[in-house]
């Protein structure tokens, strides 16, 4: 594989603690989902929610001119759940929801599941977690 881009982050502390991309340019004070304590912070799941619907809405763009749409407008919400698994081990749970203006359902719907097929946090938790994806779509009209 090619890389394009790398960059890291070092957390402290667990879930409780601190982490920050290495280079300075952000980092968070972490608090567990579990957090009855007046510490603020944001855990790791928000954060994965971010990172994957940025991700995703990038790679409908990066998509899109490939299948011929010309979507006027997107928005990805991605949901993410953590629980227990059966055997014990932890696991994620993720509702994308995808909002599109300017195509109709069906040039929608192919959009997102190629969009699903190239993005790479798609691409890492695949077969592994749960994932749904939820289509929305803004009609415009012309007056």
């Amino acid at each position: 594989m090619k890389i394009f881009y790398k960059t890291s982050a070092t957390a402290t502390g667990g879930r409780d603690g601190h982490t920050q991309v290495d280079d300075s340019s952000i980092g968070f004070d972490l608090v567990s989902f579990q957090n009855e304590s007046d510490k603020h912070g944001t855990n790791p799941e928000q954060l994965f929610a971010m990172g994957y619907a940025a991700c995703f809405d990038s790679a409908m763009n990066h998509i899109a001119p490939t299948l011929g749409l010309k979507p006027t407008k997107s928005s990805t919400s991605v949901a993410v759940g953590i629980g227990q698994k059966a055997d014990g081990a932890f696991g994620l749970d993720l509702d994308i929801s995808i909002t599109v203006a300017g195509l109709d359902e069906e040039e929608a719907r192919k959009l997102i599941t190629r969009a699903h097929e190239v993005c790479p946090y798609s691409n890492a938790i695949r077969g592994n977690v749960d994932v749904r994806l939820h289509v929305n779509l803004i009609q415009t009209f012309n007056l």
